[in-house]
C-alpha cells in the first residue's frame, strides 16, 4: 500500500481494484499512475476477455452501383433540316393541286430559299384541294400562263406574319404579286379575337387552321382559292388598225374580257 499523504488525490488517481496476474485470487489496489504497469493490466485484461461474435456489428454494405440506374444526360437536340413548303404542305394530305401549281411555277423553290437565307420570312394561304374543286367551271383555263403564275404569287406574302399580326398590318398588304402588270395584288385581314378573315375583293375567307405558324415561315389553310380582283377589272383595249373597207374590226380582247366577266358572275354566283 502506498503512503497516505495530506495531499488532496486528484480525481484520475482514484485506486483501481483489480487482479494481479500473479496471484489471481488475491486483489490487490494500485494507482494508475504509472504509464507502464497500467498499460501491462490494460493488456491482460483485454486478452482474458473472450470475444463473441454476437458482440461485433456486422459489415456496412454500400448500395450496389448495379442496382441503381446510371443517370442519362439527355441527347443533343438534332439540327433542323432546311424548310420545305412542299414537305408541309404533303403532310396533311389535301393540296395536292397547290403543289402541283408551286411546282409548275417555280414558286415552291422561291419559298425554300427565301425561309432558309433571309430574316424577313414569308407566309404562304394554301388552298384545299376542294378549294380548286369548287372554283367555277372554266375559271383556271380562262387563265393565260402569266396569270396562272400570279395566281400562285397571290397566295404567298414576302413577310412573315403570324395570326395575331394580321390584326393590326395596314390593309392592303403586299403579295409576291404585288406591283405586276402595275396592278396592287394585295391582302386584306379583319376580324377580332381569335378570328382572321382574308378577303381579295372577289372571295373572302377565314384563317382557322395553321399548317405551320413559327418564324420564319407561317403557313394557313384556306378553303377557298384566294382570286384577284386584278383578273376581274376591265382593262382598256388597245386600238386596232381600221380594215381595209373603212369599218372597224372589234379588237380580240373583247373576247377575253367577256369570257372575265362570265367567270366573274359564276364566281359571284357560286359565291
Amino acid at each position: 500500500m502506498p503512503a497516505h499523504s495530506n495531499e488532496v488525490q486528484p480525481p484520475h488517481l482514484i485506486p483501481i481494484r483489480t487482479i494481479s496476474p500473479s496471484h489471481p485470487q488475491v486483489p490487490i489496489n494500485t494507482y494508475p499512475h504509472s504509464l507502464t504497469h497500467h498499460h501491462h493490466h490494460i493488456q491482460w485484461r483485454l486478452h482474458r476477455v473472450p470475444l463473441s461474435s454476437s458482440s461485433l456489428s456486422p459489415p456496412l454494405s454500400l448500395p450496389s452501383s448495379s442496382s441503381r440506374p446510371p443517370k442519362l444526360s439527355p441527347p443533343p437536340p438534332r439540327p433542323s433540316g432546311p424548310i420545305n413548303i412542299t414537305a408541309i404542305l404533303e403532310k396533311p394530305g389535301q393540296f395536292s393541286f397547290f403543289i402541283r401549281l408551286l411546282n409548275e411555277t417555280q414558286a415552291g423553290n422561291q419559298i425554300n430559299n427565301q425561309v432558309n437565307n433571309s430574316h424577313d420570312g414569308m407566309t404562304v394561304f394554301a388552298p384545299t384541294d376542294n378549294a380548286f374543286n369548287n372554283l367555277p367551271s372554266g375559271t383556271l383555263n380562262n387563265l393565260t400562263d402569266q396569270q396562272h403564275v400570279q395566281l400562285v404569287l397571290y397566295h404567298i406574302c414576302p413577310k412573315y406574319y403570324s395570326l395575331d399580326s394580321l390584326l393590326t398590318v395596314s390593309n392592303p398588304v403586299r403579295t409576291q404579286a404585288s406591283g405586276q402588270d402595275g396592278g396592287v395584288f394585295g391582302l386584306n385581314f379583319t376580324g377580332q379575337g381569335n378570328q382572321v378573315n382574308v378577303s381579295t375583293g372577289i372571295v373572302e375567307v377565314p384563317l382557322y387552321n395553321a399548317l405551320r405558324k413559327d418564324f420564319p415561315l407561317a403557313v394557313y389553310q384556306v378553303d377557298k382559292v384566294l382570286l384577284p380582283e386584278e383578273f376581274y377589272e376591265a382593262k382598256a383595249p388597245a386600238a386596232s388598225p381600221p380594215a381595209a373597207d373603212g369599218s372597224s374590226s372589234p379588237p380580240p380582247a373583247m373576247a377575253v374580257l367577256k369570257r372575265r366577266l362570265q367567270g366573274i358572275l359564276e364566281v359571284v354566283q357560286g359565291g
